[in-house]
């Protein structure tokens, strides 16, 4: 399926990122619920969880769709460390992970002071080669993306892992459902996603700025954008430091200072994002049953 022109410009500033003569292509439709993109250059494929259906699928522009992995425990997030692999939130087992290049499996964080964690959704890397990631509930509310259970920590937290020393930090702890998160281009500022009205309305549906010093200490946060569709999920910044975030109408598209500048509508609500390809100019979204992909004019972060 394609879509054509699918803009809705609210600045006159996202134009000059659309362009005029590309499609939004559906390249996949077999999902229960789509999430964790990640771009894998060296492989030239796309991975992404699906996580009722409990597994890991993969795109390749020659191959088309297939399963990565079975079995994924229920896997959301995921990226890659600074040596290229693959690394993940598990739902079921309350964990994060990493994949060798060997295919072995690597655990990274469960605990968290001598409880488990709640359930791991999404994930980045900073330079530094700390890993970051947020443990809201989402994973133990149901038997639908992991099992049933009562939470063990007392906040919804945003976590620091270091993989050198093995050491975890609960870094922010103020949120309801903290969802996805970017760091910005020079790594100053850590946005995340709250994403708490999705069971609570009270819950402001914003994107949160939170600044961090060289020893990455984390600054108290401010609302920097707020989504008008739906509630904020996964997130991208690209090298410009604009935010791209997901939306129930589609991708908003915000400026660094929080002006949303436009939306790439998508007609199934989004839970996360992803720029890949091989000039990391092309938009892969995970919405609902499927994976879409766009070209825009805008580069992503690399994610090594």
């Amino acid at each position: 399926m394609r879509i054509r022109e699918p803009y809705d410009i609210r600045d006159e500033r996202f134009r000059s990122i659309c362009l005029a003569n590309v499609d939004l292509h559906q390249l996949d439709a077999s999902n229960h619920w789509a999430e964790g993109p990640v771009w894998f250059g060296d492989a030239d494929c796309l991975l992404w969880s699906d996580i009722p259906q409990n597994r890991i699928m993969r795109w390749t522009p020659n191959g088309g769709v297939s399963v990565y992995r079975t079995g994924s425990n229920f896997s959301n997030g995921h990226t890659r460390d600074r040596e290229g692999r693959l690394v993940s939130c598990e739902h079921q087992t309350r964990r994060v992970t990493r994949t060798e290049r060997d295919g072995r499996i690597t655990l990274l964080a469960d605990t968290f002071e001598g409880r488990r964690l709640n359930s791991p959704n999404d994930v980045v890397v900073k330079s530094d080669g700390t890993i970051w990631f947020t443990d809201p509930t989402y994973g133990i509310l149901s038997e639908y993306e992991g099992d049933r259970a009562e939470p063990e920590q007392d906040r919804r937290g945003v976590y620091r892992f270091d993989p050198a020393t093995g050491a975890l930090a609960r870094v922010i702890d103020d949120f309801a459902q903290p969802n996805g998160l970017a760091f910005s281009p020079d790594e100053r500022i850590l946005y995340v996603a709250e994403s708490g009205a999705s069971h609570d309305p009270s819950v402001p549906r914003v994107i949160r700025a939170f600044d961090l010093n060289e020893e990455s200490h984390v600054g108290p946060g401010r609302a920097v954008a707020t989504i008008d569709a739906g509630i904020p999920d996964g997130l991208r910044v690209d090298t410009q430091g604009r935010i791209w975030s997901s939306a129930a109408d589609g991708v908003h598209c915000f400026a660094p200072d929080g002006t949303l500048l436009g939306k790439i509508l998508v007609p199934e609500v989004v839970a996360n994002l992803c720029f890949g390809g091989v000039k990391r100019n092309r938009l892969f979204i995970a919405a609902t049953q499927s994976i879409y992909a766009i070209y825009v004019n805008a580069e992503g972060m690399p994610v090594v």
